[in-house]
């Protein structure tokens, strides 16, 4: 059944626009998903929605309506706003008037570590931009990738532009949030896998790097890089090199380069 709210004061419109902000992200356990391509990633992945709110603009769109239809087979809340109400909640430029809300996940360390290839784990340190972080997650997914982590100090994963970003990646690749790195070396260790970092100085060509067998690659920040911890403990270090004036590659893009030589490599064991 759905239900017609009209009033700002409506609990579910509250809790809808409290998601903007991180405190209510960890406090309720809840994240928003925006948009029919992404709220179509969601329900296909299996990831539960809670809550659907939508315009009577966006029930009368195809795509947008079968996913309402979907969703009020099981236990979502569905509930139809006026556009000035969406407008209270929305946290994008251009809203297309159908928002999921969704419960976060803890996912373990362990789910990157399965399936049939050898791991390949994408770790992200102290990157803080979400439209960086997003890029990497669903680059890790286009190239194979077994799972990411974003370290403690990343962004956070569920913030809304992180969650665009992503393009969906996010609902169907193991990504592991807030792991120390001192937590990360231990469960590397345990599972026998090797970390690489990307590194300016003292670093192998990225291209001359065996990558072909499971592996965790580290991708700092441009501004300070991989944190000498994650540094001294890694096994090797490599490096794209740079052969214009640009001084150093967007983390998104290297993480793409790198995360592809991987993939080549290991192209003959797929």
């Amino acid at each position: 059944m759905t239900e017609l709210i009209t009033s700002p004061h409506n609990q579910l419109v509250k809790t809808a626009a409290a998601l903007r902000q991180k405190k209510y992200r960890d406090e309720l356990g809840l994240f928003a998903v925006e948009g029919v391509r992404l709220a179509e990633e969601l329900v296909a992945a299996g990831w539960p929605a809670e809550i659907c709110l939508f315009t009577a603009a966006a029930a009368d769109n195809r795509r947008a309506a079968e996913i309402i239809d979907r969703l009020a087979g099981g236990r979502c809340r569905l509930a139809q706003v006026s556009d000035a109400l969406y407008a209270k909640i929305t946290d994008t430029q251009e809203p297309q008037g159908l928002m999921l809300i969704a419960p976060v996940r803890q996912t373990p360390f362990a789910a990157a570590l399965t399936g049939p290839r050898p791991s390949l784990i994408a770790v992200l340190d102290g990157i803080s931009d979400p439209g960086n972080a997003g890029a990497v997650i669903r680059t890790a997914d286009a190239a194979g990738c077994s799972g990411v982590v974003l370290l403690k100090g990343c962004v956070d994963l569920y913030a809304g532009k992180t969650v665009r970003a992503t393009m969906g990646s996010l609902f169907h690749l193991p990504v592991v949030a807030g792991m120390a790195d001192g937590e990360l070396a231990a469960a590397l260790a345990a599972a026998a896998i090797p970390l690489v970092a990307t590194a300016a100085g003292g670093a192998t060509d990225y291209t001359a790097a065996d990558l072909a067998g499971p592996v965790a690659i580290v991708f700092g920040s441009e501004a300070r890089g991989v944190s000498d911890r994650l540094l001294a403990s890694a096994a090797a270090r490599i490096a794209i090199p740079i052969y214009g004036r640009a001084e150093s590659l967007n983390v998104a893009t290297a993480a793409a380069v790198i995360l592809y030589e991987a993939a080549r490599q290991r192209r003959p064991t797929l």
